[in-house]
């Protein structure tokens, strides 16, 4: 049953720790260490060089399923990482091959139905590898770039979005055969009941950090998506006109002017009135532009205005 409690940054961590005891995981990948005495979440994350908003917002996604995504910009990308990078170095290198020395403890090794039981929790195991690899030499490095100022114009978070699919059916379909089908002595029977116990929180785990990529990781990353978006757009149409050399060619204030009006959305009588000038001359302004710039579209002299800083990049829809 959830907690419906919402934590907050002036919280004991210890309160915290003590209605959620499930949390210590939590407090392992985000690098928080024990021994913090009676501090708040804010003291020890601030102690701990932890981000407390993104930290708080794990914990109260994982606890009681709240997402709080309406200041998106509040989440601290690189903590996010260091979370799920720690979550999956837990989880591939502690997790799977604990679980596999106590099946293999609990099983008769010459029982050939065991035997399968091993094969099917390998398979399994080589997917989630396979799956979290993929995160690791793909979609981190990419966000890893975005935080760098680098936009891969060929992959995007919603491409992962797309294929993040479910990768523990083979661990359910192992625990199911385990319960209905594998009869064992009184020895072993204990042994395998702790090992499907075991099991069945990897499960939970594994479903509960699924759904932190899902409602919070990939959401986060859109917006940064979004935010680089434009200032990639800008950076590469300012160097497409850098080595245009028709784009050299000085305007004149005036000529300025009537681009500005342009991407206002002005029509010709309308810039004529706001400017004091004559419809003749703005179309003739309009002809000198279009000379010196090669730029003949609407489109194109909204670009070559946001930059060269005629006008505000946030001020006009792209």
């Amino acid at each position: 049953m959830k907690n419906h409690k919402m934590y907050e940054a002036d919280d004991k961590m210890i309160s915290l720790i003590a209605d959620n005891y499930n949390i210590l995981q939590s407090l392992g990948r985000f690098g928080l260490n024990l021994g913090f005495g009676d501090k708040t979440v804010r003291e020890v994350c601030e102690d701990q060089n932890v981000d407390t908003y993104t930290f708080l917002a794990v914990v109260n996604f994982s606890i009681n399923g709240h997402r709080d995504l309406d200041d998106g910009d509040r989440f601290s990308i690189p903590t996010l990482l260091h979370y799920l990078k720690s979550s999956h170095e837990f989880y591939l290198n502690f997790q799977l091959p604990f679980i596999r020395k106590k099946l293999e403890s609990a099983l008769d090794e010459n029982d050939n139905l065991a035997r399968l039981i091993m094969k099917l929790y390998d398979e399994y195991a080589h997917e989630i590898r396979h799956h979290m690899q993929y995160e690791e030499k793909t979609v981190f490095p990419y966000v890893d770039d975005l935080l760098n100022n680098k936009v891969n114009s060929e992959y995007d978070i919603e491409t992962f979005s797309k294929h993040h699919g479910q990768v523990d059916l083979k661990l359910k379909e192992l625990k199911n055969i385990i319960i209905k089908y594998l009869p064992s002595d009184a020895q072993h029977n204990n042994q395998l009941i702790a090992t499907l116990y075991d099991i069945y929180n990897s499960e939970e785990w594994l479903h509960q950090h699924s759904m932190v990529e899902d409602s919070i990781f990939i959401p986060a990353i859109r917006k940064l998506e979004e935010k680089y978006k434009q200032n990639d757009v800008s950076v590469k149409i300012s160097k497409m006109i850098s080595q245009n050399p028709d784009s050299n060619e000085t305007l004149s204030d005036r000529e300025k002017d009537v681009i500005v009006s342009l991407v206002q959305g002005m029509t010709n009588k309308e810039i004529a009135d706001h400017l004091c000038i004559s419809i003749n001359t703005v179309i003739t302004h309009r002809r000198n532009i279009a000379r010196k710039l090669q730029i003949h579209s609407p489109a194109g002299l909204t670009i070559y205005a946001i930059v060269n800083n005629l006008v505000d990049i946030s001020a006009v829809k792209l």
